[in-house]
């Protein structure tokens, strides 16, 4: 089994304390910032820090967990337990609130 890395892959490593995160940028992307965490990687130490001040940023400016999920390629758990850790005040849920009828 050869376990040489796919020159083919547009994909690049960055060394964490712990461990590598693999990420896969987006093809056509507004920005270059916009960033696809491989699915299942884990993300520890320095690089969560900085993917939490990241979305913590962009949940502040109105951004919804959901779309930040879709944003990095995470899942909604995933993100919304980072803003968690992050201690980030998490807004109440939208809709139309429901009144008892006299």
């Amino acid at each position: 089994m050869d376990h040489s890395p796919d020159k083919s892959a547009d994909v690049t490593m960055h060394p964490l304390r712990g461990g590598d995160v693999a990420t896969d940028t987006k093809p056509g992307a507004k920005s270059a910032k916009s960033v696809t965490i491989k699915k299942g990687a884990r993300i520890t130490g320095a690089a969560r820090d900085k993917l939490a001040a990241e979305l913590r940023k962009k949940y502040e400016k109105g951004q919804s967990i959901r779309a930040l999920a879709e944003g990095t390629g995470r899942s909604y758990g995933f993100v919304h337990r980072l803003l968690l850790d992050a201690e980030v005040p998490l807004r109440g849920r939208g809709g139309a609130t429901r009144t008892k009828k006299k």
